[in-house]
C-alpha cells in the first residue's frame, strides 16, 4: 500500500482504489502545493467523498516522513500528487426489451510526495507564526506557562494553614466511614453524659429509700 521514496522525500501510494481518477484529481487539485496542515484542513472540510481517501493517504505519507526520514509534519508540503487509472471492471445492468447497459467500475492508483520546505522558507514561516501566534514554539511556551501557573496554585494551597475543625471532621468521618457533623457529635456526647448522671442520681435515691425502709 504505502511506500517510501529513497531520495529524501516521503512518498505514499495506494493502488486499486475503488474511485474514478477523475474524482480523485478534482480533490488533488485543491491541496497540491499546500503545507501539510493546510492540506489536512482543506480535506476535512471538503464535501467530496474522494477527500476521505486522499486524507488517509496524506496521513500515511506524513507517518512515513516522521518515522523513516525524521521529518516534522510542520516542515512539509505536498510537492507532487497525481492519480493514474487502474484496471476497469466491466459490469452491467439488464434493461427493458432485452437491452443491457454497460457499467464500468473504475479504479485508481494515487501517489502523494511530500518534501521539506527550503531553509529560508522555514525561517519565514516560523517568523510569521511567531507574529500571528500560531507556531509550535508559541504553543509550547503557552503550555509551559499553564503548567507553571498550575504548580504555583498547588504550592499556595499546600502553604495554607489547616483549621482544627476540619481535622476533627476528617477524623470523625474516617472513624465512622461517612460524613459526620462535629456540632451534632458534641451535642450527642453532652446528652449521653447527662443521661448517665440522671441514672446515677436515681440509683442513689433508690438506695436511700431502701435503707430508710
Amino acid at each position: 500500500m504505502a511506500t517510501v521514496d529513497t531520495t529524501g522525500a516521503a512518498r505514499a501510494t495506494v493502488r486499486y482504489l475503488h474511485t474514478s481518477p477523475y474524482k480523485i484529481r478534482q480533490v488533488l487539485e485543491l491541496v497540491r502545493g499546500l503545507p501539510v496542515e493546510d492540506a489536512e484542513r482543506v480535506l476535512q472540510l471538503c464535501e467530496k467523498d474522494a477527500a476521505d481517501d486522499v486524507l488517509k493517504l496524506l496521513g500515511s505519507a506524513v507517518a512515513n516522513a516522521e518515522h523513516n526520514h525524521s521529518l516534522e509534519a510542520e516542515e512539509l508540503f505536498l510537492a507532487r500528487a497525481w492519480a493514474d487509472e487502474g484496471p476497469t471492471r466491466k459490469w452491467g445492468q439488464p434493461r427493458a426489451r432485452g437491452r443491457y447497459f454497460r457499467i464500468r467500475k473504475r479504479t485508481s492508483h494515487v501517489t502523494i510526495i511530500l518534501e521539506r520546505f527550503a531553509v529560508e522558507e522555514l525561517e519565514e514561516r516560523r517568523r510569521r507564526d511567531e507574529v500571528t501566534g500560531r507556531g509550535a514554539a508559541v504553543a509550547q511556551r503557552r503550555r509551559a506557562e499553564r503548567v507553571r501557573r498550575s504548580r504555583r496554585a498547588q504550592e499556595e494551597e499546600l502553604e495554607e494553614p489547616v483549621e482544627e475543625d476540619s481535622i476533627a471532621e476528617e477524623e470523625l468521618e474516617a472513624s465512622e466511614g461517612g460524613y459526620v457533623d462535629v456540632e451534632e457529635a458534641l451535642e450527642d456526647d453532652s446528652e449521653a453524659e447527662l443521661d448517665a448522671e440522671e441514672e446515677e442520681e436515681l440509683e442513689a435515691e433508690v438506695e436511700d429509700e431502701s435503707k430508710d425502709k
